[in-house]
């Protein structure tokens, strides 16, 4: 069986965790970089025309960049063992498995279902959190094949019961979904098939970008075909123009998932000859947490040139730090990710500063960058031996990203609900200090949840 990228794992479990951390944190009371940066206390309203980023900001890129990063590692053995039809029929299933995802998720949820659920549309919002392991779960032990068949579309069955004859509040509209699963759904299909066709074409991967951010730029041009194509969409619920802006984020990514295949593939497999090479993934760090600090405080010119700075460094200590198939990952993920934070810094001005609500191509170029090197440094940290207990823990989360994404909405709140232990945890949220210990607790047992199921293997897979 193939060894797993176990750093591409972390950086997908430390995205899905703060993504859980940051929605479970008492809302008001904390700082403002604790938050989304264009939604702040004490009243969190959107305000579009604020700039910035905070740390909540790099999670949703960073999980679409390891979401592309996966792709040649899942799809490299498909494409070379068996039919092309069965390869594309595969690519659509999962798009479509995704949408469901989407749409049965949001309505499982039980402040969805009832105006003032009680603790019976509770339990129902258990019940379709265990209902999601037939749906999902892999079934790879069951001798018979017809049975795990039978499982999952015993599950489907049900699920579609529960969304046809349920007597929703505002009642069922296919328009009402989890959008963050839509966009995931859409790059999972567009992203794939995009890969698969320039697998061998690197410079037409990167090429499709300019196009894509040239129907982004001239969308509000009405009466250009440009607008056209933008507003045109067969079934608004599943798919939009829209979505493709995180391709910005998804391809870069499958070049990071190429390398990665690259690395595992070489003979070349020599031991770290440097301790300096631990200073490189410190480096990268530093960056990150450079970039996020300076970017929320409006420090745009300290930013650049500190940033400058410190990846100037960083590809010096690369030199020499390393040989053989390490040194070229190590050199390609350095230089692809200073090179794309470059470029957002310069892109920075434009679209009235980086945001990540309405979405700024500054934005997607930075986190990318960032997330090439926040990888860089787990891969570092992997093969040198350090903080190897901290990188299994992420990984053994980021292997069951569903399963930490609803975990909390379906089955930790309504328990904490049903036992009144969701006071408890409210009464933490009257200081700043509580009001994050509250988040760190709750993230903390949905993280404990899906370590239980990665252990026991019930890995839920589209």
């Amino acid at each position: 069986m193939k060894k797993r990228e176990q750093a591409l794992d972390a950086l997908r479990g430390l995205a899905i965790l703060l993504m859980v951390l940051s929605s479970s944190v008492s809302f008001g009371v904390l700082p403002a970089w604790m938050y989304h940066a264009q939604v702040p206390p004490p009243y969190h309203v959107f305000k579009p025309d604020l700039p910035g980023i905070t740390w909540v900001d790099l999670v949703f890129p960073f999980f679409l960049f390891t979401m592309g990063a996966a792709i040649p590692l899942a799809m490299q053995k498909k494409i070379t063992e068996q039919p092309v039809l069965k390869t594309a029929g595969q690519i659509v299933q999962r798009y479509l498995l995704l949408v469901v995802f989407a749409l049965f998720t949001f309505y499982a949820r039980a402040w969805v279902m009832d105006a003032e659920p009680g603790w019976q549309a509770q339990l129902l919002s258990v019940g379709c959190f265990l209902l999601l392991f037939l749906m999902y779960a892999h079934f790879s032990k069951l001798q018979r094949k017809a049975l795990a068949i039978g499982i999952k579309i015993a599950g489907f069955v049900l699920a579609g019961l529960f969304l046809y004859t349920y007597p929703f509040k505002n009642g069922f509209n296919l328009a009402n979904s989890d959008i963050i699963i839509i966009v995931l759904a859409n790059m999972a299909l567009f992203g794939t098939f995009i890969w698969w066709l320039t697998r061998n074409r690197p410079l037409l991967r990167i090429g499709i970008l300019p196009l894509v951010m040239a129907i982004l730029l001239t969308a509000k041009d009405t009466g250009s075909w440009n607008s056209e194509l933008f507003n045109w969409s067969p079934l608004p619920w599943m798919y939009k123009f829209y979505y493709l802006k995180y391709l910005f984020i998804v391809l870069p990514g499958t070049f990071a998932g190429e390398w990665l295949l690259a690395r595992a593939k070489s003979d070349d497999q020599k031991i770290l000859k440097s301790k300096g090479i631990v200073l490189v993934a410190l480096l990268c760090l530093l960056i990150m947490l450079c970039n996020v600090v300076c970017l929320y405080n409006r420090w745009l010119v300290p930013n650049l040139l500190i940033s400058a700075a410190l990846s100037l460094l960083l590809l010096q200590l690369l030199k020499n730090s390393t040989e053989g198939a390490d040194k070229v990952l190590y050199r390609n993920f350095a230089q692809t990710g200073v090179y794309l934070l470059m470029l957002g810094l310069f892109f920075e001005a434009f679209e009235g500063g980086i945001k990540k609500d309405i979405s700024t191509f500054s934005y997607y170029f930075v986190t990318t960058g960032l997330a090439f090197l926040t990888l860089l440094s787990f891969v570092i940290f992997e093969k040198a031996g350090r903080f190897t207990g901290f990188i299994t823990y992420l990984g053994n989360n980021g292997k069951n990203p569903m399963v930490a994404y609803t975990a909390g909405n379906l089955l930790l709140i309504p328990l904490l609900k049903i036992t009144d232990g969701d006071a408890l945890l409210d009464s933490l949220s009257g200081l700043p200090a509580g009001g994050f210990l509250r988040g760190l607790i709750f993230t903390g047992i949905v993280s404990l949840i899906t370590l239980y199921c990665t252990r026991a293997k019930l890995f839920w897979k589209t």
